[in-house]
């Protein structure tokens, strides 16, 4: 099901009373959250300033993801932050980007890490200047063991993308005699996708207004429960996150079963 919400922010529920056993979605938290953070632009286009502005404003809402996903005891959430297509931009767009991410991984990596969070980026890392991939390399490094919450930030990403290089990957594989190619189906072409250690998305959250995929974890998010929000990504906030979980709780995953099937089983 796909359904349209507009969270204020700080409106709504109390965040500060809000915990994985008190909260409405107690039962049904999800063990995965992917967000498309859409609306940076437009945000800083409203206030008359440069898109570069709405980018940096983005950063207190992933602050504040993952502060939520902290306290519900998420174990995964998967953010987009920079698309394949992306490229496409204004080149000072995506230079102040390429900035952005520099200053971010200089500042957030040590706090990251003192919280237990894992940091890990996916995508093709190849496209990115050699100081940044470092950076990035540094960060994954460093908090490799953590276990708290594991952080995907996928940049230079694309679903197609992700499926080409899997199939890429066991096509090598069958050319080293590992596999046959009559045996490749879902299940084994699945652990060589990006992700392929961390359960498949649950909830799938576009802020923005805008009601489309973007070429996001395609094959993950087969059966996730859909949630788009007009709010624009920088006034995303905790209770417009916990109002998303709430939406979640409320509906029933069945899989391709019946609703009385899934109530017999539960």
């Amino acid at each position: 099901m796909v359904r349209g919400a507009r969270c204020a922010p700080g409106a709504g529920t109390d965040v500060n009373a809000t915990t994985p056993e008190g909260s409405a979605s107690a039962a049904r938290i999800p063990r995965h959250l992917a967000i498309v953070m859409d609306g940076n632009g437009r945000w800083a286009e409203q206030r008359h300033r440069p898109r570069s502005f709405g980018h940096r404003a983005g950063q207190k809402a992933v602050r504040e993801a993952v502060e939520f996903c902290l306290r519900q005891r998420i174990e995964a959430l998967t953010l987009f932050a920079f698309s394949s297509e992306n490229w496409r931009r204004p080149q000072d767009e995506v230079g102040a980007l390429m900035e952005l991410f520099l200053k971010a991984l200089d500042k957030e990596t040590d706090e990251l890490h003192g919280h237990g969070v894992r940091v890990r980026f996916v995508g093709d890392l190849t496209a990115f200047a050699e100081p940044l991939r470092q950076r990035m390399q540094a960060a994954m490094a460093k908090t490799a063991g953590n276990t708290a919450l594991a952080l995907n930030v996928c940049v230079n990403y694309g679903g197609r993308w992700d499926i080409a290089q899997a199939a890429r990957r066991a096509a090598e594989a069958v050319a080293r005699g590992e596999l046959t190619a009559d045996a490749i189906d879902e299940r084994t072409l699945a652990p060589y996708l990006s992700l392929a250690d961390l359960p498949p998305p649950d909830l799938f959250i576009r802020t923005g207004g805008e009601h489309r995929i973007s070429n996001f974890l395609l094959w993950q998010i087969a059966y996730a429960e859909l949630y788009f929000t007009d709010t624009l990504w920088p006034d995303v906030d905790q209770a417009c996150l916990q109002r998303a979980l709430d939406d979640y709780a409320g509906r029933q995953r069945r899989y391709g079963r019946t609703g009385a099937q899934v109530a017999q089983a539960s």
